[in-house]
This record gives C-alpha cells, structure tokens and sequence, in this order.
C-alpha cells in the first residue's frame, strides 16, 4: 500500500521539511532517514564541509525512495485460506509478472473489515475457503463485477461462477467420508443420510458443526431434504457421536487411526496433504475415503474462490493476478500442492485424485447454499449439537 509520509528530521529553524512517498521498511527510505538524521546532528556540530554533499547525498535517497514505491507494482489480497495453501501460487505469479502479492490472512472478519474500512480500502482481492463468504461480500456491496467476456472466470461452470460475474471458484474440495480400514464388517455408509442410522450409534467423530465447512453441508443439505427431515437427521448424527465435536479435519482422521470412532467427515484435500507428512502419513493408512450419495445428488463440494473488490487501488493487477489463478499453470498447481480439484474444466487433478476415479459431484451453487446459512446456523443451535 503506498502511503504518504512527511519527514520532519531537521529542526524547523532551518526551514527544511520534505514530504515523500516511501514504504516505511524499504531500503531507501531507511536510508534517506538515516543520512537526514547525520545531516541534522552535523549541522548542529558545525561541520559545514561535509553538509552540502550530505544533504544532497540525502535528497538522492529520497528520491530513489519514491521512484521505487512509483514503479512498483502491487496487489494486496485479503485471503481467508492458511498462507501456506497460496504462497507458491502467488511467488509464481511474482516471479512471472513482477508484480508483489501482499497477502493479509484471517479465518475470520475480512468481509466485515473491508466494509468498516470504505473506500480507503487498501485490499484488491478477496480470496475465500467457501462460496457462502463470497455471497457475503457481494451482498455487503463490496465487491465487483468483471464485465470483460474474455476473462478466464467466464470458462468456468456456471455453479462455479456468479451470475454476476462477482466473484469465480478456484477450486474444489470434496466433504467426504473417512471410514475405518478393516472395522466395519458389514455396514456400510453411502450416503451422509445414513450418518444417522443407529448402527453408526457411539462410532461417528466431527469437528464443530459451527465451522464454515460443516455449515455449508449443512445448508446444502437443507436445500436437498427440506428443513423437517434435515432438523431429524442432525439428532440422529448428534446422538451418533463418539466424543464432543473437536479438532479440525485432520483431528478427525488421527481419532480413527487411534480407534476413538469408526467414520468422520472432513474435507478431501487434507488426506493428501497428510501423506505428504511423515508425522501424519501413518493416519492415513488406517482410513478409507468414501464419496457419498453416489446415487443421487452427489458428494458436496466446498469451493474456495476470489472476487475484485469494487474500491481496489490496484486494480489492474488484481484483475492479471485474478486471470493467473483461473491459469492452466496455477489451477495445476493448486492440484498438485494442495490436492484440490481445479475448478477450470480440463485441468488434470493431481496424481492422488486420479487414482480415487471420477465420483458424481453436487453441483448446487453458492448462492442457494448461502440462502440456507442462516436456517443451517439455527438448527445446529436447536439441537444443541456441539455440547
């Protein structure tokens, strides 16, 4: 973010004042403050010969100072996803475009911050973990729409985009099954709906269903069974668990592993992201991933996706940086580091996904998911179901 500083390092008695445009931690301008501050404390000593030299050598950085922060080309992403899922993405799309990425990352309050902050803004980019938080931003007004129909979001599915070209999907996770290997014997789950069934009574584990994840389930479920049925079927989950919701995805494939339940829900990308772990590597062999409601609406998917912001200082870059993602190379690269689904129709899915086979994918948009958030958000309160 360019921002306006004015130094006052010499004392108003000689009249000399300079306002600049310089990034506080640059080189340059640590540099022009360094040699302005030995300018002052030599005109006081009296050193006359060598003041001109350095009030000139001083003038020179600060000038390289606000040549850099004007050449400088920038993109300041507001992002929800966890760093270490985007960096490479982003240092690729540096190294390629010379334009810096800076990223500011928060599970939570980016949508209402932007809001609190106006037009002042400084953030180019949101990038989202779900599709309701996209909706979110666009309802609060925040956000707009890519009119240019050669833009990449354009090739996109059409539940993979707004209809108002407000926000596009980046890629795709899958909330499945994680079954234990070699403890089921004869049942069998095929469909969430069968997480309710007594047989699973004491073996399910999950993590809050007050997380943004479950709650999208959640409310993609209520589009599909109605409230009535769906209010039915979280008691009967609830009721099924083995212990108090807790942990993240990855907690739940370790609580298998360990013995503590027999089937969680969690997202798809986490198991590859474990075998890469040799810490974690050793949970994943004792869990098999299944892809429910095969035979009917398919397994649900929780999309990460970005949209412009309508007040973006930047926004020619935001707009290159938003066509890299929907990139061929970058849409590859979330698959292959992160083992997500490209959301780019085309785009091979990493070695790992390939290997689990084409599965029927739900393919309800976001906006009918994010209609159902508040409803989803009541019933998990009625049943009491994190207690």
């Amino acid at each position: 973010m360019k921002s306006t500083r004015t130094l006052a390092c010499i004392p108003s008695a000689y009249k000399i004042r300079i306002s600049c445009k310089m990034r506080g931690d640059s080189f340059a301008g640590k540099l022009a403050l360094k040699l302005l501050l030995l300018t002052f404390i030599l005109l006081l000593a009296g050193q006359t010969h060598l003041r001109a030299s350095l009030v000139l050598a001083s003038k020179f950085a600060v000038s390289r100072a606000v040549a850099q922060d004007a050449n400088e080309r920038v993109v300041n992403v507001y992002s929800y996803r966890s760093r270490f899922l985007t960096e490479k993405v982003f240092e690729t799309f540096t190294q390629q475009s010379k334009i810096k990425v800076r990223l500011v990352s928060a599970k939570n309050g980016l949508v209402e911050r932007i809001v609190q902050e106006g037009h002042s803004s400084p953030a180019d980019l949101l990038i989202s973990n779900d599709g309701t938080r996209l909706e979110q931003a666009k309802s609060q007004g925040i956000t707009s729409a890519i009119k240019d129909n050669t833009f990449a979001g354009n090739q996109l599915p059409v539940h993979l985009r707004d209809k108002d070209r407000h926000w596009f999907a980046l890629t795709r996770r899958a909330r499945i099954l994680y079954v234990a290997k070699n403890r089921l014997g004869n049942d069998q789950i095929r469909r969430y709906e069968d997480l309710s069934l007594p047989q699973w009574k004491g073996r399910i584990c999950t993590r809050s269903f007050s997380h943004d994840y479950n709650l999208d389930l959640l409310s993609a479920i209520l589009v599909h069974n109605g409230t009535r049925k769906t209010k039915k079927w979280l008691y009967g989950l609830r009721d099924n668990l083995a212990r108090k919701p807790q942990g993240n995805d990855r907690a739940q494939i370790r609580a298998i592993s360990e013995g503590l339940c027999d089937v969680a829900i969690g997202n798809s990308y986490y198991y590859g992201i474990m075998l890469a772990d040799s810490k974690q590597r050793n949970w994943t062999e004792n869990v098999t991933p299944i892809f429910p409601n095969q035979n009917d609406y398919g397994t649900h998917m929780n999309l990460t996706g970005t949209a412009l912001i309508d007040s973006a200082p930047n926004r020619t870059e935001a707009l290159q940086l938003m066509s890299f993602l929907l990139s061929f190379e970058a849409q590859s690269m979330f698959s292959q580091l992160n083992y997500e689904y490209p959301a780019l129709d085309g785009v091979p899915p990493a070695a790992l996904l390939q290997k689990w086979g084409v599965f029927k994918q739900d393919v309800l948009s976001p906006t009918r998911i994010a209609k159902n958030r508040r409803k989803a958000i009541e019933l998990v309160h009625e049943v009491d179901f994190n207690r």
